[in-house]
């Protein structure tokens, strides 16, 4: 089994501030950490690369900081790490992106699975693993929970909210996965000091025989500014002598509000 696991790196959302009078977020100084959906990827892959043997190859696009959250993927057990670090690739949508995956997909060759999440945490997009199992012409297996490959075929249970659906795919093929597939392990020190040691290919547009300026036209979508909804506080102050009285009081200034009927 050799496996292809796409990660994206974005900021730690538990760390980001916003700024109180232009309401966008404060994103200097923030660390960058692994997507936890794309991590939970990784750890499917892992398992199974524990199960079946093979390898398990991490691939992102980003800068010189996703070589380092890709140590993060190194240390969990991965067995190398390829990153697009190409200047004029920043900002595109999920689209072009889809491009340039496709062509580090097929630069690496030779894969058995491509695994991703089902999306990404800072723009919430679910199109990229969708898009790429297109271009590569492979089946895909979306919102998968439960995995499990064997006689060269892939068996997920996906969910579908409402309901649970068991769906199967030959190999090669690419899955998504949720949240709910497993919790990824934390690195021992020891892997976590492997882990500079283990591979690390870096890539730019040459080298994957992309244009910039053909990929960056493939890219629709362009985001204008992100900013932070304007929330505006009555600061309305209950006091009360009891616990009741200041639970009516409560729900009195909620209906009053137009909160609760």
């Amino acid at each position: 089994m050799r496996q292809i696991v796409l990660l994206k790196d974005i900021p730690d959302l538990s760390e980001i501030k916003i700024d109180s009078e232009t309401r966008v977020p404060r994103l200097e100084g923030v660390k960058r950490r692994i997507s936890d959906v794309d991590k939970r990827a990784l750890e499917a892959a892992i398992k199974i690369k524990e199960s079946a043997g093979g390898e398990v190859l991490a691939l992102s696009m980003g800068d010189e900081k996703t070589r380092t959250s890709m140590l993060e993927a190194l240390a969990m057990g991965a067995d190398a790490a390829y990153v697009v670090d190409e200047p004029q690739f920043r900002g595109l949508d999920t689209n072009a992106t889809s491009r340039v995956l496709e062509a580090a997909v097929k630069k690496i060759g030779g894969y058995d699975l491509v695994l991703a999440g089902e999306m990404t945490l800072d723009s919430l997009s679910s199109a990229v693993g969708p898009r790429l199992a297109e271009l590569l012409n492979l089946p895909q297996l979306t919102y998968v929970k439960e995995l499990r490959v064997e006689n060269g075929r892939v068996r997920a249970i996906r969910d579908m909210e409402d309901m649970d659906e068991v769906a199967e795919a030959k190999l090669p093929a690419l899955v998504t996965v949720v949240r709910e597939i497993n919790e990824p392990r934390i690195p021992s020190l020891m892997n976590i000091m492997k882990a500079k040691k283990k591979p690390q290919t870096v890539w730019t547009a040459p080298d994957l025989g992309l244009n910039p300026d053909e990929v960056k036209a493939m890219s629709h979508v362009r985001v204008l500014s992100i900013k932070a909804p304007k929330v505006e506080r009555k600061q309305i102050k209950v006091e009360a002598d009891t616990v009741e009285e200041a639970a009516a009081k409560l729900a009195r200034y909620l209906v009053g509000e137009g909160v609760l009927k």
